[in-house]
């Protein structure tokens, strides 16, 4: 960083320009929350399979009795020795958070690859409080390109994006919605960067003049 001081009012003149355009970024990401939330939805018919500590559930289980349901898809895979340093993050992020979002008519779980036995186990060992499910051997992860059965594929082409595997996971957040019928429909879901505006933290290190040192 150089060194560039200078005197409080030229400081809070150049903070002014800078608001000007914070506020013109806030105003554009309004508009485009609001397109995400009218985006079309696609009917999830497959049923999936998952294990929790209390035994094998199905997706419209994980929503209990909410009708809006966030899966952040943590990669932790059967055969990892730890979990995946960046979900790691995440998970500190929305930790001790989750049950709030029952105002929200929403919840907000963990889905991994890895077996509750590992999963739970996990959990205690961090002090994680978040339900966190088991996805196993179903084809969640697959279907929703985020796990491989495919040692050898090493990305995917989804939509305008590529999704890149690291030993068979990646991370992403999936967004459902169940109807009054019990009709689950795929609303939303992020990749990549795409994630990012949901880990507060990175919001914070953005503040920082040295910029993201995590």
């Amino acid at each position: 960083m150089t060194n560039n001081s200078v005197s409080y009012n030229e400081w809070l003149e150049a903070r002014d320009t800078l608001l000007a355009k914070e506020k013109a970024l806030t105003r554009q990401y309004d508009a485009l929350t609001a397109e995400r939330q009218a985006l079309p939805v696609v009917r999830v018919e497959k049923p999936y399979l998952f294990s929790s500590d209390s035994g094998e559930c199905s997706l419209a289980d994980l929503f209990e009795d909410v009708s809006q349901l966030i899966v952040y898809h943590f990669m932790f895979g059967e055969d990892w020795d730890a979990t995946c340093s960046g979900c790691t993050q995440w998970a500190n992020a929305f930790n001790g958070t989750t049950e709030k979002f029952a105002s929200a008519d929403a919840r907000l779980v963990a889905v991994s690859s890895a077996s509750i036995e590992k999963i739970t186990a996990e959990k205690l060992k961090r002090g994680w409080t978040f339900e966190w499910y088991s996805q196993g051997n179903s084809d969640f992860g697959v279907d929703f390109h985020v796990s491989s059965h495919d040692p050898t594929e090493k990305s995917r082409t989804v939509g305008g994006q590529t999704v890149n595997f690291d030993r068979g996971e990646n991370h992403c957040i999936s967004v459902f919605k169940r109807d009054e019928a019990g009709n689950i429909y795929l609303t939303y879901s992020c990749f990549n960067r795409g994630v990012e505006p949901m880990n507060g933290a990175f919001a914070y290190y953005d503040l920082l003049p040295n910029g993201r040192q995590w």
